[in-house]
């Protein structure tokens, strides 16, 4: 397996970029979901540090007129995977990312209590990339066996109307056959 997941949730054959917007997970309550996003800063462009720096605080809103409806906005994943496979980690899955906001799934609130976020590199108008799906088929593998994850879901499917990733783009079919899921 390419990646495993320690017990302190931190993940090896990763970069690590600590994202100060997390907190401690509420209770005993396992994680169970796992919730893929996807992500391009500015809209469409892929390849700059721009998420990285919206994930760590440090994004200049300066920088391009997109980012001015971006201050002051607190967000994370547990993980980007960029257009090349390559894998941060943001947030360990011991703790809770702020990536779902407000959702709910099966009758339950709160996503971020109960699941890890994955973003994708990309938008919701453009393929996603082999090594993506390999990448997030991988990651999927490593975190089934650190946690009983019964549900994978889009943000679109735990906050609808309001989210619309990863997309129409995205191939659910293929991700779960590689996935193994």
């Amino acid at each position: 397996m390419r990646f495993s997941i320690d017990g302190a949730g931190e993940a090896a054959g990763v970069t690590r970029m600590a994202s100060p917007n997390c907190d401690e997970r509420e209770g005993t309550e396992a994680v169970s979901l796992l919730v893929v996003h996807n992500i391009s800063l500015p809209p469409g462009e892929f390849g700059g540090d721009a998420v990285i720096a919206l994930f760590t605080n440090t994004l200049d809103i300066a920088a391009h007129p997109y980012y001015a409806q971006l201050a002051g906005l607190k967000v994370s994943a547990h993980f980007l995977i960029r257009r090349d496979g390559a894998v941060i980690q943001f947030v360990s899955t011991a703790q809770r990312a702020w990536h779902a906001g407000v959702s709910v799934w099966r009758g339950r609130r709160r996503c971020n209590d109960f699941s890890v976020g994955v973003e994708l590199e990309g938008a919701d108008d453009c393929a996603f990339d082999d090594a993506q799906y390999t990448a997030l088929a991988d990651l999927t593998q490593a975190l089934r066996v650190r946690y009983p994850i019964a549900d994978i879901v889009g943000h679109a499917d735990i906050a609808p109307g309001r989210k619309t990733d990863p997309g129409p783009f995205f191939d659910w079919p293929r991700y779960r056959r590689l996935a193994g899921f």
